[in-house]
């Protein structure tokens, strides 16, 4: 499933409803919309970009229920090496404060099958919730692996588990060492689905056994250093009727925005699809970790905070 395309137009505000500790150092929030109507509807696997007070983006994947209009429920590891979002999520926010979102997207979305391994690590667990619940809605075979570092880091065990449908085994690293990959996903019957979130480590590791297109990831982190490619190229945007020189150690994401065209972005990293941009003409060099290898193929759109240019000159739809 291709990602789609964020606009100015998506974004909205919600309210905090309720915080809640869901393990340790894992909060969940709550949210509603502040004029009490439905939210956008989303699927399984989706994501939000989530405007914090700072001004900081950060996207969170959505593991509360599909058939609830009114809310929406993410949740937040706090990582004190990290750039400071979930620092903020934990330390500054509190109930009845106004945030505003994007989207939601989903570059994970639940296949048509009806057969699915997940396996999810840490706070991975939020997308996988949310497929777990789907699967269960739909009277689906799955089964969850689920490890983290501790069991009393491991949140919503108990909703899982009430599920009742599927298979859950908790594998918590301090008890049970790492996951057995070779037993876990060795002798899968040919039409079983993988879906995987977690640490980049797990994700790599999975990514070597499961082969493609069966294995679907959801990745928090980039999965390879970014290199500036030599020399610049000249982008043209066609909408805006700009053109500029977007040089060696530069994106092009950063040459839009000096160009005062007031790009979406979040991540920098190529991995939330906020700042997808359709390709006129030209090629690009695809440095992602969200596209697919037939999405790059085509070459009619690009991730502009990564991905730079093969040809001399694009022409992008902006």
């Amino acid at each position: 499933m291709s990602p789609s395309t964020t606009t100015e137009a998506d974004a909205f505000d919600v309210r905090i409803r309720t915080v809640r500790l869901e393990a340790d150092q894992v909060v969940s929030l709550d949210l509603e919309s502040v004029g009490g109507e439905p939210l956008p509807a989303w699927t399984s696997g989706a994501h939000v970009d989530v405007v914090l007070p700072s001004g900081q983006v950060r996207q969170y994947s959505l593991c509360g229920d599909t058939a609830d209009p009114r809310s929406y429920r993410i949740a937040v590891l706090r990582q004190e090496a990290g750039r400071g979002g979930s620092v903020e999520v934990h330390d500054g926010l509190r109930v009845g404060q106004t945030l505003g979102l994007r989207g939601p997207r989903n570059n994970f979305p639940l296949g048509s099958g009806n057969r699915h391994l997940f396996i999810a690590g840490g706070i991975g667990i939020t997308p996988i919730l949310a497929h777990a619940r789907a699967a269960h809605a739909r009277g689906d075979t799955w089964s969850l692996v689920y490890g983290a570092r501790s069991a009393s880091s491991m949140a919503f065990v108990e909703e899982l588990t009430s599920l009742g449908s599927g298979t859950v085994e908790l594998a918590p690293q301090d008890t049970h060492g790492f996951l057995d990959l070779d037993r876990i996903v060795g002798g899968l019957d040919a039409d079983c689905e993988v879906y995987c979130c977690g640490p980049a480590g797990l994700l790599d590791a999975v990514t070597e056994k499961v082969p493609s297109p069966r294995l679907h990831v959801e990745r928090f982190t980039a999965s390879q250093q970014r290199a500036a490619t030599d020399g610049g190229f000249e982008v043209e945007f066609a909408r805006s009727r700009v053109t500029v020189t977007v040089g060696p150690d530069q994106s092009i994401l950063d040459a839009a925005i000096d160009a005062d065209l007031k790009p979406l972005w979040s991540c920098r990293e190529g991995l939330c699809g906020t700042c997808l941009t359709p390709v006129v003409a030209g090629e690009p060099e695809h440095l992602d970790d969200l596209l697919d290898d037939d999405e790059r193929a085509a070459n009619d759109q690009m991730l502009i905070c990564v991905s730079r240019a093969r040809s001399p000159r694009l022409v992008l739809d902006m």
